[in-house]
């Protein structure tokens, strides 16, 4: 265990996703009390640098989800009044946060991900971007997968089984952003690879499976309401799959240049299909139904232990991107 410190735990905020970043900040500061440290909660809002200048903290531990916590504004503030904090920095921030550079990246790197074409809202009033519709879906093909270019927790995502659908899914998508992603959608098995960093570097954790009991696919309400989906932690799939899914997390975190801690989500395809990489979560849940704590308690990681290997990121240097 660490020395004690006095910690600011930063949560809520302005997002879509303040609910969730509230229960994983109180579950984050109830382990660091038991843990012995001083906690300092702190609901990010527009007096959150005068809080940061005052609090006296050694570090902050950022609980905040979406908006402001995964984007890389809180991160660059931190840097700005000089506090150690814990996870990603900006630059990596950036590049996971925003989907499409994200699969951009990926792509270049050889790291599989879905074919996908991406869309400004500014196109399609500025650039007849309406008129390739017919294009993407066909180079696409259907169902397909609409989501905002940002934010987390399946908020905004959009399912298209066809033409007619497809305009009311972007309607849909695009009251979260103003880019949205249109990926072809994978049929099979959603799965997600928590990646912390070790004394050996980036150490994958079990793979977890979410299996929602009624949905089509893993949305914003099957995430967050318990009973709505069933966790396999870890999930049920030949050792060689485990290792290629893991693998394939550990390459997307160094890729992006995240430290401390992220959540990569993929799809695996069919039955013994391959894994392909949907998106990583730099900030990952921490309450109690989050794949997080499940995949480190799989690793017989308990969900103190957990808290303090993340706050030991605040005390290490940011990693270059590969």
């Amino acid at each position: 265990m660490s020395a004690t410190r006095r910690l600011a735990v930063l949560k809520g905020g302005r997002s879509l996703e303040r609910t969730i970043s509230l229960r994983s900040g109180a579950h984050v500061q109830e382990a660091l009390v038991r843990l012995g440290h001083e906690v300092l909660p702190i609901d990010a809002g527009p007096e959150l640098v005068g809080e940061l200048l005052a609090c006296g903290a050694d570090a902050a531990f950022i609980a905040l989800h979406g908006r402001d916590g995964e984007d890389g504004t809180v991160q660059g503030l931190l840097e700005a009044v000089g506090m150690p904090y814990t996870g990603s920095g900006p630059a990596a921030c950036m590049r996971a946060t925003n989907k499409v550079l994200a699969k951009y990246l990926m792509l270049e790197a050889g790291i599989p991900t879905p074919a996908f074409h991406a869309l400004r809202e500014t196109s399609i009033k500025e650039l007849g971007a309406a008129a390739a519709m017919a294009s993407v879906q066909d180079d696409l093909g259907f169902p397909l997968v609409v989501k905002p270019a940002s934010g987390g927790s399946a908020l905004g995502v959009k399912f298209a089984r066809s033409g007619e659908e497809l305009p009311g899914a972007l309607v849909g998508a695009f009251s979260y952003d103003r880019t949205v992603l249109i990926e072809r959608y994978v049929k099979g098995r959603d799965l997600a690879v928590s990646v912390i960093d070790g004394e050996h570097g980036p150490q994958a954790l079990p793979v977890v499976e979410a299996v929602p009991r009624e949905e089509e696919f893993y949305d914003y309400e099957s995430r967050y309401e318990i009973g709505m989906t069933t966790f396999l932690c870890p999930a049920q799939l030949p050792a060689d799959t485990t290792a290629r899914a893991q693998e394939l997390a550990v390459e997307v975190y160094e890729l992006l240049g995240c430290r401390g801690v992220a959540r990569v989500d993929l799809m695996l395809a069919g039955d013994g299909g391959e894994p392909w990489v949907l998106e990583t979560n730099v900030v990952p849940g921490m309450t109690e139904t989050s794949l997080l704590p499940q995949a480190a308690d799989a690793a017989g990681i308990g969900f103190e232990e957990l808290v303090e290997r993340i706050l030991d990121s605040a005390f290490t240097p940011q990693r270059v991107a590969r």
